[in-house]
């Protein structure tokens, strides 16, 4: 049976003539010598760990559908992060199946043999001339070194694990159990512990994101005289991340002055006051979908101001606090409560509080002027593995191989009546990415400053 064709307006009628035409004449299609992607050893050894978890099961991992942005343009298609971590792979509409055995095999729609039908020249979202090419049955099988079948041919009969809420169509072909979200768990806490290959994926991606953010500086003199010098900044950083990677992590929080006090400020659109500070978070996802997550606070005139200062050494004060304690065995919570108890001695010192740090850690009265945790997991998702059980993540110990991030702020609203008025409307975050190791935690994003001596002297040397 010919599956329909997406068409959408700008289809044109094709006569019987033009059809026959369009099916012949054509070279050899696919690029020549497709080789194995670098991912394909580490994912086998995951989808067999997968397997061995679920022995003697039917597990379905779906790549995801392309999810449509406005009439007939569909968003940049990007894979379910537990499927792209057992394939490496990257097309809309597959589905990875991992039969009793622990046989894989990969359900791929493959391109349109160009003799066979219109769909390579008229079909929207999947057509080569329209979308470019997926590979073919046994590219894919190099590429992913895995058996690849058609997806027509997927049976989803029989009892399954399904990854649901990524794939409607197999979410409706197969009966909801009980196991689905107990599969679903093990493939966000496999990854808590990156392996060889994700750390470099990773790291590249963090040196990725102190490049842009170097660009980000330079471009500050021009970005000044813009009326939206936020998003004009924005771009400076997008343009690094899709030169070096495949786009940006997450969306990019540019926010100037008052904005960094509204935590995901990703609007972009104010102007910039050189007398200001500059919140920017923003990190690069890689190739592979492996993404940084960065936050530097500088000063857009070059230098702190005293009261800039001020609030800008009490978040490095607690950052420091936080990266200290991170060491395999310690509780996941400790580094956050580290920092806490630093903002807490930091409040009290301004006058804010008149109550001991212990009764402010107990009443949470200080999370006025922090909102929120201190960092989490990073990885394919910028909030990784989240799909954890808390006794393994939340509550949990930290294990060498944890990559995560740790960023303590300060968020003084610009009408919080509770402040002296110089402090009110200053936002502060910094956050870094570490590897905890055998030992301690390497600063994976240790090329970035975060001083405010060394941030004026960094700055000093790039304007």
């Amino acid at each position: 049976m010919t599956e329909p064709l997406n068409t959408g307006s700008h289809d044109l009628p094709v006569t019987e003539e033009l059809a026959a035409f369009m099916r012949t004449g054509w070279g050899r299609q696919g690029a020549a010598g497709v080789s194995a992607r670098p991912i394909a050893p580490w994912a086998a050894k995951r989808r067999a760990a997968l397997a061995q978890r679920f022995p003697g099961e039917r597990l379905v991992i779906p790549a995801g559908t392309l999810k449509v942005r406005s009439n007939d343009c569909d968003y940049r298609f990007r894979p379910h992060s537990a499927y792209s971590y057992l394939t490496g792979a990257n097309e809309s509409d597959d589905v990875l199946v991992i039969e009793p055995s622990g046989e894989a095999v990969l359900y791929v729609r493959p391109r349109a043999p160009r003799e066979e039908g219109q769909e390579f020249y008229r079909d929207r979202r999947y057509g080569e001339f329209w979308a470019g090419p997926r590979p073919d049955l046994a590219e894919a099988a190099e590429l992913y070194q895995l058996d690849c079948a058609h997806i027509r041919e997927l049976d989803l009969t029989g009892p399954a694990r399904v990854l649901r809420g990524v794939d409607a169509s197999v979410d409706a072909r197969v009966p909801r159990g009980d196991g689905d979200a107990e599969l679903e768990s093990f493939l966000s806490e496999m990854r808590l512990v990156k392996d060889e290959w994700e750390l470099g994926e990773l790291q590249g991606a963090v040196d990725a994101t102190a490049r842009g953010f170097e660009d980000v500086v330079r471009a500050l003199p021009q970005a000044l005289g813009h009326p939206r010098g936020e998003r004009y900044l924005e771009g400076v950083f997008g343009l690094r991340s899709r030169l070096e990677g495949n786009a940006v992590g997450y969306d990019s929080i540019v926010a100037s002055g008052a904005h960094a006090c509204v935590l995901h400020w990703i609007r972009n659109d104010g102007a910039l006051d050189a007398g200001d500070l500059l919140l920017m978070d923003a990190g690069v996802e890689s190739d592979t979908l492996y993404t940084a997550d960065v936050t530097r606070t500088i000063p857009m005139s070059g230098r702190f101001s005293a009261v800039q200062r001020q609030a800008y050494e009490l978040v490095y004060e607690a950052q420091t606090a936080a990266i200290a304690t991170l060491r395999p065995g310690a509780r996941f919570r400790d580094f956050h409560l580290a920092a806490m108890r630093v903002i807490c001695d930091g409040l009290r010192d301004w006058g804010l509080f008149k109550q001991s740090t212990d009764e402010l850690m107990e009443t949470g009265l200080y999370r006025r002027y922090t909102l929120c945790s201190s960092g989490h997991m990073l990885g394919l998702d910028v909030h990784d593995c989240a799909k954890s059980r808390a006794e393994v993540y939340l509550d949990g110990v930290l294990e060498e191989g944890y990559v995560l991030t740790v960023e303590p702020g300060l968020y003084l609203q610009p009408d919080d009546l509770t402040l002296p008025e110089e402090l009110r409307g200053i936002g502060v975050r910094i956050e870094d990415d570490l590897v905890v190791t055998a030992d301690g935690a390497t600063l994976m994003s240790s090329a970035l400053p975060r001083h405010p001596d060394e941030i004026e002297s960094w700055m000093g040397a790039l304007l």
